[in-house]
């Protein structure tokens, strides 16, 4: 072999090494960025839901099996926003008959795993909801116990997708995966509107990794001139074929509620 066809050959060698280098470079910069902008994109969420201080909205739970036959339930919701650890909430049932006064209390947390208790009037005690049960039905619904936590940002690491048409909007779509301990999914994927990072839908993914449900958000309106909330939440079980559907009555912002309202004596004594 000639010195020139030795050269040849090194230097082809050499910048074979340095393009996959390269590529490998601009492969985790990809990455490291699309990262990055997902957790931009939550973080930017979770800022304009952010500052309402406390809550409680009036709604209508309607379950619905795989044949269309529907139950309704009339329930309220409290929260209360905190600022050193997760938001703490309670669920109140008030109609029909055989849920009535059945109420539960969730105290959200990052990583740590959130506490809930559940109160079930018919017996007269509170029952403590095990971490190891987040994702169990709550109350017969389609949504898991760990729906009902408020959502704190180090509960998931994040991914953005890509960008697409979401109806008459244009999102961006972005990948959560869960960082804390028993939850039922192994990812979700969620949809926000790029003019007001308000979320579309929501994809859950079970553990063999197949689309096990999806959460629709529909008819936002404008409260106090800066939250944008949904007035019709729909939660789609694919394995099962039933949903739930949530409809909003009320909300109101700032109604003086402390953290006496969250306790376990209120639990019990919910009105």
């Amino acid at each position: 072999m000639s010195l020139t066809h030795k050269n040849t050959v090194k230097l082809a060698s050499i910048l074979t090494i340095i393009t996959a280098l390269l590529f490998s470079w601009s492969s985790h910069a990809q990455g490291v960025d699309a990262e990055q902008r997902g957790l931009d994109i939550a973080l930017e969420a979770d800022k304009r839901n952010s500052g309402f201080v406390d809550s409680q909205e009036q709604m209508v739970m309607v379950l619905r099996d795989k044949r269309g036959k529907e139950r309704a339930r009339k329930m309220r919701t409290k929260s209360l926003e905190r600022h050193d650890d997760g938001d703490w909430g309670m669920t109140i049932f008030d109609q029909p008959a055989d849920v009535k006064g059945t109420a539960m209390l969730t105290y959200s947390h990052g990583l740590e795993p959130d506490d809930q208790w559940l109160y079930l009037p018919a017996l007269k005690r509170v029952k403590r909801i095990s971490s190891r049960n987040k994702s169990g039905s709550f109350m017969g619904s389609e949504f898991a116990f760990e729906d009902m936590s408020s959502f704190e940002v180090k509960k998931y690491t994040y991914r953005f997708e890509r960008e697409e048409a979401c109806g008459e909007l244009t999102c961006f779509v972005s990948e959560w995966v869960p960082q804390y301990d028993n939850s039922g999914y192994t990812r979700t994927v969620i949809w926000h509107d790029q003019q007001e990072y308000r979320a579309q839908k929501i994809d859950f993914y079970g553990r063999a990794n197949k689309l096990l449900k999806t959460l629709t958000l529909m008819d936002y309106q404008l409260f106090n001139d800066r939250f944008w909330r949904p007035m019709k939440l729909e939660m789609q079980n694919h394995k099962t074929g039933k949903s739930t559907l949530l409809i909003f009555k009320s909300y109101e912002f700032g109604v003086g509620l402390s953290e006496r309202d969250f306790d376990q004596s209120a639990l019990k004594n919910a009105k």
